[in-house]
Formats: C-alpha cells, structure tokens, sequence
C-alpha cells in the first residue's frame, strides 16, 4: 500500500514533533537505519504487509527488534504507527521524513551514474559544482552501470544531464530510422 498523502502527514508530524523535543539527529538516524533494513530485509517487510498478522504479533516482533535500540520518539512511533495499521506504509514513510530532514538541512541528492567508478577527484569537483550551482550541500550517490559504455548521467530532483555514450548511439538509431532520404537504384 503506498500512498504519498499518508506517507506525508505521518512524516510531517513526526518531523515536526522531533524538531519541537530537539531530536531530530536521533530520530532521522534511526529512520535511516529502519528504513535500511527494511529495504534489505524481505521477512520483516512481508510481516509488516500481511494482513495476516495482528498488530499485537507485530508489536511484539517490532519491540524484539527496536526496544532499546532505538530512541523512545522512534519507538513509540513505531507503536502508533502499528496502532493505527499504518505499517505497509513505513518505508514510504521513512523515506518522506528524511525528505523533509534533507530540506531543513539544506542537503540534495545528487546520483550520479557512470560506465566505471570516477576518480574521487572528479567525483568531488562535481559535486562541488553541482553545490555553486543550486546553494544546497549535495550528497553524491554513485551508481556504476557498464552498459552506459563510457560518459556521465547525473539526476538530482528534477534536473538531468545525460552526456552518456549509450544515449548517444540510441539517438543516432532513432534518428536513422527516421531517415526520408532514400537512395533509389
């Protein structure tokens, strides 16, 4: 069940609440690791979307895992969340609330895909470039794709930039077949 609107106001609110109680850096850390192991960890993600299992198994499976390992807010968020039979929506929201964190601390997310890994150099004067263009900190994502064959794609939000050798050939087929000139013998 992914729905964006619910995802939001979730995520909004827990936001909201952390950055009032002064526990944002804790709440977003642990976010990001729950988020993380739900997206490595298909059981916990099928117990979560089984409608199967009741809120009290789920309670206790979530409390087995988190209780003590993660700030109170987080778990009693946790518990709210499975209250209400929110949880197939968690890793939506998740990702919502670091969304909100990345734009309270100035910070986008810049992938950046190439045919083999970049030198750190270059990876790092892009990334500062990318930073003078737009007045934001950017976290660069790498992704190595060889099928690319060589050049660069970068996406961040809505921008993209496909300078890649792979875009280029298919260009080249696309406008081939396209060709109205025919050569009559």
């Amino acid at each position: 069940m992914k729905n964006p609107r619910l995802a939001q106001r979730y995520a909004k609110a827990l936001f909201d609440f952390t950055i009032e109680r002064n526990e944002l850096e804790e709440v977003s850390k642990d976010l990001n690791n729950i988020r993380s192991l739900l997206r490595d960890n298909r059981e916990l993600l099928s117990v979560l979307n089984s409608p199967v299992i009741t809120p009290a198994k789920k309670h206790a499976v979530f409390a087995g895992i988190f209780q003590g390992n993660i700030h109170e807010t987080t778990f009693l968020f946790l518990d709210t969340i499975i209250r209400k039979k929110r949880e197939p929506a968690l890793a939506t929201i998740c990702d919502e609330y670091m969304r909100y964190y990345n734009e309270h601390h100035r910070i986008k997310i810049a992938t950046l895909t190439t045919a083999q890994a970049l030198d750190p150099q270059l990876v790092e004067q892009i990334r500062s470039m990318l930073a003078e263009q737009t007045h934001y900190n950017i976290t660069i994502k790498e992704i190595v794709q060889p099928d690319l064959i060589g050049g660069i794609i970068i996406k961040m939000d809505d921008f993209y930039f496909d300078a890649s050798v792979l875009s280029r050939i298919n260009k080249l087929k696309q406008e081939f077949s396209h060709n109205v000139y025919q050569v009559n013998f």
